[in-house]
């Protein structure tokens, strides 16, 4: 399993990106999962439904399961947010995961970058950010650009710069050292 990331501003188009460049890869014959950190309390289940009332009443996970897909839902009760790599052993293997925010972890990361949101490039001051995906010319970039709407470039870039999730571990143990 190789691991890269996402990392850009809200409204750059991290989202875009990723749902646009899943359908190249998978052509490819590559199974891909996907991370996505979230800044807020998010819900993956509906207010009333069992699995919502198995949390309400103490249930610390929670697995819904059926015969098209299955969750579970681990709550953490006021303890911290587990780091990135924790999450990753948990997936399944697959061969590149895409891990979409946690744009201040030490793993390889594609930034995506819009001029028009107003918001400096992450690059200059991250030395994980291996290229920028943007909508106009970046002639000041420090690493290769491809363009937002060239999915098989940013494939290719994913690909190529992805790194073995064991790396991560090493690369996390680095930044706390830091």
């Amino acid at each position: 399993m190789r691991i890269i990331g996402l990392a850009g501003w809200s409204g750059s188009g991290k989202t875009t990106l990723v749902t646009g460049v899943i359908p190249v890869l998978v052509k490819r014959g590559l199974t891909v999962a996907t991370v996505k950190h979230a800044h807020h309390e998010f819900d993956t289940d509906q207010p009333g439904k069992d699995s919502w009332l198995h949390r309400q009443a103490g249930a610390r996970e929670v697995a819904i399961v059926s015969s098209r897909r299955w969750a579970i839902v681990h709550e953490l009760a006021g303890d911290p947010e587990p780091p990135l790599s924790k999450i990753l052993a948990k997936l399944s293997q697959t061969d590149l995961v895409i891990v979409e925010g946690f744009k201040r972890h030490t793993h390889p990361k594609l930034e995506v970058f819009r001029a028009a949101i107003g918001k400096p490039l992450l690059h200059p001051d991250d030395d994980c950010i291996v290229a920028v995906a943007t909508d106009a010319p970046l002639p000041q970039a420090q690493v290769p650009v491809v363009m937002l709407d060239d999915f098989e470039g940013i494939a290719n870039v994913l690909q190529a710069e992805a790194l073995p999730l064991d790396r991560i571990g090493h690369l996390e143990a680095r930044q706390s050292e830091a």
